[in-house]
Formats: structure tokens, sequence, C-alpha cells
């Protein structure tokens, strides 16, 4: 991979000092469990939380942590596609939880999602062009000519052959099946996208080119972008800033240089220790956690890391840390923040 240039801001606003695009408070996602023969709620799986983050225009937000600590979940209730349970989500300005569905429609207009799958993500009934162009038709753009030019036109911006539009997703490979899949979010135009885990399902010889890809975009088209993985490596390739999710909370969010060189919470730590060495030679300490992610359904009391964590104490167990800033632009939910990093 090449290197990737995040010193300079990408748009205006983020130049300016703009407020932050996105804006989350307090936001909790739960889905009730049901038992018995009346199928009443026995609990609920707090895949979300209480997550509070925001998202400044022109950047990418990386979004990084274990399968089932629920950073999907938060991407697809930013855009309201699972409901929140409470909190608030404010997209510039506006409280997307207080949105009729209409005007929540016309707002997915600014905000698109880009699928990790690129297989059972696209409909193998419809052609390329049909696809890509379902979301004109649903905005109102009803000129088919029209409708075709914008496909055509997205197409070629991600590296796809306009000429194409009439074949079917199974006669694409992986990465262009991918590919076929930002044009879908692209088309409309958006200003935010959340990227869930785009590159995880793609070969390795692959996955370079389309995070290429991503970043060229987001500076041609100033986006905006949540952007989804479980791998620390291809986050830090491609983010300004990264939050660190742990069983449905946030536990670090720092610029993905600190979080790369001085990682605060135990459990960075231990992502970036399982991070391979670019240079022959060169050794870093292998942190294994103990143990399985708990369930979201009980999660464990005080520090949720705790049961995992190789140096809790008692305090973890009976108070819950909060998410407060160490640094300049680097928070961190962790009573002993620092401690881990300075030895691993």
């Amino acid at each position: 991979m090449t290197t990737v240039d995040k010193s300079a801001p990408d748009t205006q606003a983020e130049a300016s000092g703009a407020g932050p695009l996105l804006s989350l408070r307090d936001v909790h996602t739960h889905f009730p469990v049901r038992g018995g023969v009346l199928r009443r709620t026995v609990g609920h799986v707090r895949a979300v939380d209480g997550v509070d983050l925001e998202v400044r225009r022109g950047e990418t937000l990386g979004l990084v942590g274990e399968s089932g600590c629920g950073k999907s979940t938060l991407g697809r209730t930013i855009l309201r596609l699972i409901p929140p349970t409470s909190g608030q989500i404010h997209f510039d300005g506006t409280d997307l939880t207080r949105l009729r569905p209409d005007r929540m429609k016309a707002m997915r207009r600014h905000m698109q999602l880009i699928f990790q799958d690129p297989v059972g993500s696209l409909n193998p009934r419809m052609t390329v062009r049909n696809i890509i162009g379902e979301a004109l038709l649903a905005h109102g753009v009803r000129s088919r000519q029209e409708r075709h030019e914008q496909v055509r036109d997205i197409m070629q911006s991600v590296g796809l052959d306009p000429d194409a539009g009439g074949r079917y997703p199974h006669e694409f490979s992986g990465g262009q099946r991918q590919r076929v899949g930002i044009a879908r979010a692209l088309v409309l135009r958006p200003r935010f996208i959340v990227a869930d885990e785009p590159v995880s399902a793609l070969d390795v010889s692959i996955q370079s080119q389309v995070l290429n890809l991503l970043v060229d975009l987001k500076r041609r088209f100033a986006l905006t972008y949540l952007f989804v993985a479980h791998d620390l490596a291809v986050v830090d390739y491609v983010s300004d800033r990264v939050a660190v999710m742990y069983l449905g909370k946030v536990v670090e969010i720092a610029d993905s240089v600190s979080i790369r060189e001085r990682p605060l919470h135990p459990y960075t730590v231990a992502l970036l220790s399982a991070i391979p060495q670019p240079r022959p030679g060169e050794a870093r300490q292998r942190i294994v956690l103990a143990g399985d992610v708990p369930s979201p359904l009980t999660p464990p009391s005080g520090c949720r890391f705790r049961t995992r964590c190789p140096i809790a104490r008692q305090i973890c167990t009976d108070l819950e840390p909060p998410l407060e800033s160490k640094a300049p632009g680097h928070s961190v939910a962790c009573h002993f923040s620092g401690e881990m990093g300075a030895t691993a």
C-alpha cells in the first residue's frame, strides 16, 4: 500500500473549523430477547450502550473492534436503518431521531452505506445499471436518460466500464462487485458514507485497490467517512482519527498516529500487538487476551473489558471508567490508562 497523506483537511468546511457533521450523544441500541410461551421480553442485547461520538467534516473516522462489539450496529443506527433505543444523532444540526419517515428518506440522499458483502448486497436479478440507478429513481429522477447518464458517470468514477451497465452482478469479479456497491452509494452525491467493512470479503490483492479508491473518492467528492473494520492496520491506513469499540462502548479515540504509537487502553494495545510487523527482524510483544468477548446480554459490571484485561484491579469491577481526555484530542475509558502501553 502506498502512503496516504492525511495531514491536510479535505474540505473547506473542515479547514474553516466548522462544527462536526455528525454528533452522537448517549446513543443506545438494544434488542429485546423474548422467551416463554407468551414470548415475553426476558432481557435485552445491549449492542450499542451509551456512545458519544463526533465525526468532523471531511475526515475519515475509523471504528474498530472485534466481531460482536457493536460497530456495524452503530453504523446502521446512525443511518436509522436500525432505530436507536435512546439518545440523539445530529447530522449537520438535524436530530435524526426526531425525523418522520418521509423526512428521513430525504435525508438519506446525504447519508449512504457501503455494505460488507459485495455479493449478497446486490440483487442478482437486476442489471448493474438498474442497481446503481435505483436510488436515483427512489429520489425523484424520473428521466431514464438522465439516470443512465448519471450511472455511467459514477461507474467511470469508481473504475468500472460504463458500457458494462447491462451486465448482471454474477458477471463481475468480487472487487468489481464492491465497486458497484460503492457506485450505488455515491450516485446520489452524498456527504456522509458509512463504509461497513468494505474490504474484509475481498482478496488481499484487491483490498489495497479498493482502499485507495475510497481515499481518492473522498477527495474528489468531498466525502466524510465512518470506516468500520475489525483490522486495525486497515483502519490506520485510511483514517484521520480512530475510535476503538468494545462491547457496545467506545473505549478510546484519538488521531491515527497517537493510536498507533501511544495507545492508552489495554484493549487497543492488544489489538495493535496482533498486527504483523512490516519489516523482518522487528519484534513486537504479542498479547493474547484470555477468554471470549462477554455476552452483550449480560455485560460485566464496572469496566466491560476487565474480564480479559491483564492489569484489571478491584476498582475495575466496582466502577465503570468514563471516557475522558488524557491528552489533547486523545480520550480513553480506563482507570489505569497507559500502564500496559508503556510495558508492551
